[in-house]
């Protein structure tokens, strides 16, 4: 079998919730998995003092994403170690060793060294919403973007070790339409939206750019058991802790994905598999 890996590439521990069931499914198919995460999301909430205070957080949500990650049974977890700009428009923007106030190029090479060092055949991250529209998420977009164009060239970044071109890159995220219901269930219940004033209407893929639907409900369980490792952001009182169960699983039991740039898809090949054609 070839050497197939599979690379998340995110912003804050917690994001790579988002495919941590296709992340297992590849590695029960023999499939390597890593992620990427370009901060330690030091100025996100934490959920009880006694879990962490400001000084402490970094330290603690690294902790929390490499347990989450062995719950799926990934080891390979690596930090570009840049800061939590924090949400659009806070205080912690101007933070000078941000991931937003980062210099391009730097980022771009960070990201370029993982690639070229845990060689991925496929690429993950956030579609260009960001999710929810963090200024993280967007940067992470943007510049795993770049190196996925800028891995295999070798006149870009010589110092980063031997080029090496990822097959295909794939935005995910949840696609509208489940957006759309998620909204109906906070008003039913007259909850508050945990993505503040964003405009849930336009986070999201769209449906009609999703080109992969992976299900993974076999692995619910487990994904909301890598997800309880996050214990500083899960709020006992926020919306998504209200979700009941069956509304949970059937969120949590289908990954969506755009492809986004590579190796074109065979003829005829399974919308479930990212690999097809490069088996």
């Amino acid at each position: 079998m070839k050497d197939l890996a599979i690379l998340g590439c995110y912003a804050h521990p917690d994001d790579e919730q988002g495919i941590t069931g296709t992340l297992k499914l590849c590695l029960d198919q023999g499939i390597r998995a890593g992620i990427v995460c370009a901060t330690r999301g030091e100025v996100g909430q934490i959920s009880d003092p006694a879990l962490a205070t400001p000084e402490t957080l970094g330290m603690v949500r690294e902790r929390e994403l490499r347990e989450a990650a062995a719950v799926i049974g990934i080891s390979d977890v690596f930090f570009l170690d840049y800061r939590d700009s924090g949400m659009a428009g806070s205080p912690p923007n101007a933070d000078p060793t941000n991931f937003i106030n980062a210099d391009p190029h730097e980022a771009v090479g960070r990201l370029v060294k993982v690639i070229r060092a845990f060689k991925p055949t496929i690429l993950v991250t956030f579609d260009p919403t960001g999710g929810y529209g963090h200024p993280d998420h967007l940067a992470i977009y943007k510049w795993t973007t770049e190196a996925f164009h800028a891995a295999g060239d070798p006149a870009q970044y010589p110092d980063a070790g031997a080029p090496f071109a990822p097959s295909r890159l794939f935005y995910a995220s949840i696609g509208r339409s489940l957006i759309k219901m998620f909204v109906g269930f906070l008003a039913e219940n007259n909850l508050p939206s945990p993505f503040g004033g964003a405009d849930m209407s336009q986070m999201g893929i769209p449906d009609e750019d999703i080109t992969h639907i992976v299900e993974v409900r076999r692995y619910v369980g487990l994904k909301r058991e890598s997800l309880s490792k996050h214990r500083t952001q899960m709020a006992e009182n926020s919306a998504l802790a209200a979700l009941p169960e069956e509304l949970w699983n059937e969120f949590r039991a289908y990954e969506r994905f755009q492809f986004v740039a590579g190796t074109p898809f065979p003829p005829n090949a399974d919308p479930a598999d990212l690999f097809a054609g490069l088996r």
